[in-house]
């Protein structure tokens, strides 16, 4: 998996690639990651689908946490950011996939631009009001103390707690926290954490709800039946307004992408398929 980075109105925007334009006959397929995470989420994915694969990395998040710093990181903005860059790497229309907080993006990205939307997965997603989750809403209004938080302390009492209740296999959680530490070590730790959950408000989802049922695309919506953060009865919602199948995985909890990686592609290859030939 290669690393690219470019500058997309005065962005520097950054994203994780495999495969090649057109190989397949394909549409390209468009990872969204969520908090606290970044591309390296889809990790386990990516190499078990065909085709263009982008990783894109939400901006002030991740590596792209410095070029978060004085900007509006909310996901209505967030779709902003991902239309633009998906004219510019040529990635337009796509098959998008959101996980958490990236599929939150996806849903305004389907609604407000439908040329840019070939397909639609949804992967344990926040929506309509499910969130934010109590933990991000307790470290947002512990504010200064939030912020406060020495590195080790953010990883031990914040990051390590989310990430062993969001998994169901705990070699993987581990594995994962591991993964997803590293950016926040670098570049801010807990008062980067805190930027990213003050931007964040159900409103944003709440916007495109009612217009859901006129995304007309192939879509599929999966869910971890033990996720503890975003309730089955969302993924259930989300399925119904967008008349596509739910995909339950039994014990599963919230980064199944990380905990179940070969549900996930082949879910993003059926929507690739019936999503049909790039234009």
């Amino acid at each position: 998996m290669s690393v690219h980075s470019t500058t997309v109105d005065g962005i520097t925007m950054r994203w994780e690639e495999e495969g090649v334009a057109g190989a397949d006959g394909q549409v390209p397929v468009v990872f969204v990651h969520g908090i606290p995470t970044s591309p390296r989420l889809w990790r386990h994915v990516l190499p078990l689908v065909r085709g263009r694969r982008l990783a894109w990395e939400m901006v002030g998040y991740g590596e792209s946490i410095p070029e978060g710093a004085a900007r509006d990181l909310s996901l209505a903005r967030q779709a902003d950011y991902l239309m633009a860059w998906l004219r510019a790497v040529g990635a337009w229309p796509a098959v998008l996939v959101g996980h958490d907080l990236g599929g939150g993006v996806a849903q305004i990205v389907a609604v407000r631009e439908f040329t840019a939307c070939a397909g639609l997965v949804l992967v344990d997603s926040v929506s309509y009001d499910s969130w934010p989750i109590l933990p991000v809403k307790a470290l947002r209004a512990a504010g200064a103390l939030t912020r406060r938080l020495p590195g080790s302390m953010f990883r031990r009492a914040v990051l390590g707690p989310l990430m062993a209740l969001g998994h169901d296999d705990r070699e993987r959680a581990r594995e994962s926290l591991g993964a997803h530490w590293q950016p926040y070590r670098h570049h801010g730790g807990a008062a980067a954490f805190l930027r990213q959950a003050r931007a964040l408000h159900a409103t944003d989802t709440l916007a495109v709800a009612p217009y859901l049922g006129q995304v007309n695309v192939p879509a599929r919506v999966l869910w971890g039946s033990a996720d503890p953060f975003q309730r089955l009865r969302y993924g259930q919602r989300l399925a119904r307004d967008l008349d596509a199948p739910l995909v339950t995985l039994e014990g599963a909890r919230h980064f199944v992408p990380e905990d179940r990686p070969e549900a996930v592609a082949a879910a993003v290859e059926e929507v690739a398929a019936e999503a049909g030939p790039a234009r």
